[in-house]
This record gives structure tokens, C-alpha cells and sequence, in this order.
């Protein structure tokens, strides 16, 4: 089993430098997936109230050999829930579906400035915290107009901020001014989705011939080359343990700017989500 790389963020805490996502994945088949990731070495798991398996992780939790403080569960909050009395009570019932005590990580899954109430769902986090709901508290899709604005209001600084990060829309500028402001990012669905063809682009192949590794592994180890947990995502166990086995080579700066030559911009979104305008409510 591969042992994965860990990060320190800004509150103490530690974050494997991999987490295994849960978007899509459910049911039986979801658990079973879950199963092998944890096996295969994956301690990080990320799933939120929006991907509706949150029983599915909790029952992995349970069926797992590997003891509970040794899995780090992370969810999110939903749009509906920005309110801050809405806020605490979905995390306390998210708690009751997974089935733990606590989340190690819990996000605000967007930041819906529209409708201008993503400052009480932090405070709510912040909160939450202190009563021993959660261990690390962080955001998502958080520009950094919205970061500037929690930590004006609250004085607490978010630890990480999930964020779309992949080949065609590297989003550095966000990624750099996370860093300024001592934010760990992660990116969710590195691999840009089945949307797009990343894992085909002639470029990242062409580094997987030369490094004698596979496209998905060329795309880690990038996110990991710029300080980004990439969230990844993978049904079956050979590509699990194939994702982890990514800390025995190391991009040049050369190749790495190849990879970022890749942006294409707003146009490279997977599906157009721009945080200052995706509604998010379900």
C-alpha cells in the first residue's frame, strides 16, 4: 500500500496530499468503491449533502478495517442550508446519515453571492467548529472577493478552498491568491470530468510516454507540483492505486508549464460554472 504525502494547513491540522471524491458514486457499487479506495490506501474522502451518498460513506466507514480516526470524512454544506440556524442543523443531520460523531473536514459547497448569505454559513462553520462538529473548516468555489469578506466578518480564515482545477482551466490566479491568504486549494474533478478529453490531449499523453506513467497520473503529480490535494475520482482498483502512485517522479518546470499552456480560460469550465453566478439550491 502506498503511503500518501501529508500537508499542514493553517489551523494545525493535516490533509493527505490525495483524497478519494464521491460525486456520482452510490448505492452498493458506490460502497464497494469506497471500499477498495480505503484499501487501496485513500484516508481523505470527500463527499457532500448534493452528491446524496452520504449513507453510502458512512456505512464504508463502518465496514472498514481501518479505525475511524484514521479516515478523514469531509462533506459540504448546500446551498439551501446558508442561513445560519439552517446551516447548524444540516450539519447536525448530515452527522445522523453518515453516522459519526464529527467531520473532519466540512466545506460551504458554493458561495451563491447572489444571495448574499454565505456569511452566516461560515459563521455557522465557525461555530460548528467550536462545538465539536467539525475539525477543519474550509469553503468551495470561493472567489477571492468572497474569502476576503468571511475573514473580514469572522477573523477566521477558511483552511482549504475546493476549487476547479484541471488542465484546460487551471484557475492559478485563485490558486495564488489562496496561497496568499494561507489557503490550502484542492481541486475537485481534476481530471476536468467525462466532459472533456484531457486524459487524451496529445500533450499530457506524450509526458505519460516520456515518464513511463499514465495521463491521470501525469495530471496528480501537476496538481501536486503547485501546492493543489487533487480530489480524485476512479471505480476500479487497478486506477485507485494507480492515482496514489504518483511520488516517485517529479515533473521539470518545463513540463509543468506545458501542462498550464493548456488553459483555455472561461471557455475550459466543465459546465460553466462560474461562482458568481451558479445557483446551487438543491
Amino acid at each position: 500500500m502506498i503511503k500518501i504525502e501529508k500537508i499542514e494547513l493553517n489551523d494545525g491540522m493535516s490533509l493527505p496530499a490525495i483524497g478519494f471524491g464521491t460525486v456520482n458514486i452510490k448505492g452498493a457499487q458506490g460502497l464497494n468503491n469506497v471500499l477498495t479506495a480505503i484499501d487501496a490506501g485513500y484516508r481523505l474522502i470527500d463527499t457532500s449533502t448534493n452528491y446524496n451518498n452520504e449513507g453510502m460513506v458512512g456505512e464504508a466507514v463502518r465496514r472498514s478495517s481501518i479505525p475511524r480516526e484514521e479516515l478523514l470524512i469531509s462533506s459540504k454544506l448546500p446551498g439551501m442550508s446558508h442561513e445560519y440556524d439552517n446551516a447548524i442543523k444540516m450539519i447536525q443531520e448530515s452527522l445522523y446519515r453518515i453516522g459519526i460523531d464529527y467531520f473532519d473536514k466540512y466545506l460551504i459547497h458554493w458561495p451563491l453571492p447572489k444571495q448574499g448569505k454565505y456569511e452566516q454559513a461560515w459563521q455557522a462553520l465557525v461555530d460548528a467548529q467550536k462545538f465539536g462538529l467539525i475539525k477543519t473548516i474550509g469553503v468551495s468555489n470561493f472567489l477571492p472577493e468572497h474569502l476576503e469578506r468571511i475573514i473580514e466578518k469572522t477573523g477566521v480564515t477558511p483552511a482549504t478552498n475546493q476549487i476547479e482545477h484541471h488542465p484546460y482551466f487551471n484557475n492559478n490566479e485563485l490558486v495564488k491568491a489562496n496561497k496568499k491568504l494561507g489557503i490550502q486549494t484542492e481541486a475537485w474533478s481534476p481530471f476536468g470530468r467525462e466532459i472533456n478529453d484531457v486524459l487524451e490531449n496529445e500533450t499530457i499523453v506524450a509526458l505519460a510516454e516520456k515518464y513511463g506513467k499514465e495521463p491521470a497520473q501525469i495530471i496528480i503529480r501537476w496538481n501536486l507540483q503547485n501546492n493543489v490535494v487533487p480530489i480524485v475520482k476512479a471505480s476500479s482498483a487497478k486506477h485507485q492505486k494507480a492515482n496514489l502512485n504518483v511520488f516517485d517522479f517529479e515533473l521539470t518546470k518545463e513540463d509543468s508549464q506545458k501542462i498550464d499552456a493548456l488553459d483555455k480560460g472561461e471557455a475550459g469550465r466543465v459546465e460553466g460554472q462560474h461562482p458568481n453566478e451558479y445557483e446551487e439550491f438543491d
